[in-house]
């Protein structure tokens, strides 16, 4: 048995969760409403306010899709109760980030701004000029927003300049060494 997929999840207080019969799962939090359809095969049930997700057999997909199930299911509940963020940092000399209405404007070394709408479902803070908080309940969604934000300028290992994740450690190299 999977040792992630047999793991009942607890249904917090304020959560309702619904499933239809053809494997799709509603989830209503405090947050918002997702709604992900699953593979047919897998057996999700609710009982006593836990949901137990089984796998039919012990073939190699049905193995693979038990763990990957219950886990979605259970960032599905803690994105509806808590939410999820993304915090990323600008290094560089003039690298600068702002933040007008639903648009992140970035200033990053280009000829002009590079600038990102928020998609639905998803809200961009920027508490400093360096600073970009990336938040909302699809925890799919937040960690692609913010890696697409970093993909416009990624850290370069000898000045470290560049969009990272907060907690990114960048491995630095040296630069050229000089004639003696």
């Amino acid at each position: 048995m999977s040792r992630i997929g047999k793991m009942p999840i607890a249904i917090p207080k304020g959560v309702e969760v619904k499933i239809d019969g053809n494997n799709a799962l509603t989830v209503k939090g405090p947050k918002g409403q997702l709604v992900k359809k699953f593979h047919k095969d897998m057996i999700i049930e609710i009982e006593d306010g836990t949901i137990k997700v089984k796998r039919p057999s012990d073939e190699k997909q049905h193995r693979a899709l038990h763990g990957l199930t219950r886990a979605l299911i259970q960032n599905m509940i803690i994105g509806v109760t808590n939410g999820f963020e993304k915090t990323l940092e600008i290094n560089g000399v003039g690298y600068r980030a702002a933040k007008q209405g639903n648009k992140l404007t970035l200033t990053i070394g280009y000829s002009h701004p590079v600038e990102f709408i928020d998609p639905e479902g998803i809200t961009t803070e920027v508490p400093a000029p360096n600073k970009i908080i990336v938040k909302g309940i699809d925890k799919e969604l937040v960690g692609n927003h913010a890696a697409n934000i970093r993909a416009t300028r990624e850290p370069e290992p000898y000045l470290g300049k560049g969009i990272k994740y907060s907690d990114e450690h960048i491995r630095r190299k040296e630069g050229k060494a000089g004639k003696k």
